[in-house]
């Protein structure tokens, strides 16, 4: 069986995030999923040596890498729009799952044991989900943060709004993060490399 999962996968390379904003910067759902992957698996990593967790920081690197491989089909639904209402919001995480029932029926029958645990988010573990969600919520501050620290003020309320939404995440190893981490993004090349 010839298999289209991969090509069709890759596709998110085209898809643009942050869609109903001016972008200084584009970013795309493949970076995106690379940076939440790095931050999950990082923040995994410092549950486990710093706050007696035992995650399994591969597995979760390996979710976050797929964990909006569904918006190959659906797009990326900006969230003003995806939580405006309850219904809209049902709404849309049902095309989500849907989404990813079809993406999961493109591999061939040997291999989908090994990937529904990683695009069917509902078999993503209670555990894992908290900190990819994590992650996620790191990046898009991250981005926030990118935008507003070139001039584009498009960006302000949402880094004010999602800076607090990281705060709220009560986890040692965002906290740890956050202090460790997170200024330095905010350096040029020549200053990280002093």
């Amino acid at each position: 069986m010839k298999s289209h999962f991969f090509a069709y996968i890759s596709k998110i390379r085209w898809l643009h995030r942050w869609g109903l904003k001016r972008n200084t910067v584009t970013e795309n759902v493949m970076e995106h999923s690379w940076e939440v992957a790095t931050i999950a698996h990082t923040l995994a990593v410092i549950k486990n040596r710093k706050f007696g967790g035992k995650l399994d920081a591969n597995a979760i690197a390996v979710a976050a890498m797929y964990h909006d491989c569904s918006e190959v089909i659906t797009g990326d639904m900006p969230s003003p729009i995806k939580y405006h209402s309850k219904d809209i919001t049902q709404a849309y995480k049902s095309i989500e799952r849907q989404a990813e029932q079809e993406l999961l029926s493109l591999l061939p029958e040997e291999l989908k044991p090994d990937f529904e645990s990683v695009l069917i988010e509902e078999k993503v573990s209670a555990e894992n989900h908290v900190i990819i969600k994590a992650a996620d919520t790191i990046s898009a501050f991250i981005k926030c943060q990118m935008e507003v620290a070139a001039g584009n003020q498009e960006f302000v309320k949402a880094e004010e709004q999602i800076k607090q939404r990281v705060k709220a995440i009560d986890l040692p190893e965002v906290k740890y993060f956050i202090e460790t981490f997170i200024d330095s993004y905010n350096l040029t090349l020549d200053e990280l490399l002093v």
